[in-house]
């Protein structure tokens, strides 16, 4: 089969949208996968849709005693752990001026937090397996193009590139390789609840549309992939060209 074949991943966020698109495509190509949302339901359904070689394990991805659980199950369960994709995050608007203080440290709890002490667990147990690995983190283009009410948001997603840039001192004698991806405007069951947003979102993509899941997974994958064996501390941007002129939706 494909470079995925016997590989184990976690990939936290996965019960709708991207995630659930790169937990697919990795079982696809031969992966196991534990397969992480905090809604139960929503990961053990994604889990039976995938199918064969895919866990559900529901739980929040920032909790570091969770974080703990999803790297012993993945290898209790499949008997080690190749690939961890920090995909989990949040999005909570607000004017900068009033953003209230509990918005602002759950954002950062769980689109840093949950990032950073996976890549740290995960780390920690391929270090173990003396096997080297991967790790992959979720950014967006707002870490590279300011967003109206997105003032927190985006400093998470900033920070994410930079985390991704740190490891390669921390993890690259390990042959462990730290990326991330960037999506821009994406497809995904939560933005196709606004019915202007594949219109506007179109009109403004220099490609002439906004991705789809499958076009940010396909990125994921590669860089999780034996062929980006050489690929570390870099941000792939997955946006239609929107970054190079960068007109507002609003």
């Amino acid at each position: 089969m494909s470079s995925f074949n016997n590989k184990v991943a976690i990939v936290t966020g996965a019960g709708v949208g991207i995630g659930y698109e790169i937990a697919r495509q990795l079982c696809d190509e031969g992966a196991k996968v534990i397969l992480n949302d905090i809604e139960e339901n929503l990961a053990s359904e994604a889990a039976a849709k995938i199918g064969t070689g895919c866990v559900a394990l529901a739980g929040d991805s920032s909790d570091i005693d969770f974080i703990r659980k999803m790297v012993d199950t993945a290898v209790s369960t499949f008997g080690k752990l190749d690939i961890a994709i920090a995909n989990s995050g949040i999005t909570l608007f607000g004017d900068f001026l009033e953003y209230p203080p509990e918005s602002f440290y759950r954002v950062m709890n769980v689109n840093l937090g949950g990032s950073f002490f996976l890549a740290q667990l995960a780390a920690k147990q391929m270090i173990k397996q003396s096997s080297g690995g991967s790790i992959l983190l979720t950014s967006s283009v707002t870490g590279h193009q300011a967003h109206k009410q997105l003032a927190a948001y985006s400093m998470t997603k900033a920070a994410l590139e930079m985390l991704a840039k740190n490891l390669v001192i921390e993890l690259s004698q390990h042959r462990i390789t730290v990326n991330a991806i960037a999506p821009g405007a994406t497809l995904t069951e939560r933005t196709l609840d606004d019915p202007n947003y594949q219109t506007v979102w179109s009109q403004i993509t220099p490609m002439g549309r906004p991705a789809t899941t499958t076009d940010i997974a396909d990125a994921a994958l590669f860089l999780v992939s034996d062929k980006a064996k050489h690929i570390t501390g870099q941000s792939l941007i997955i946006d239609g060209g929107w970054t190079s002129i960068s007109p507002s939706p609003f």
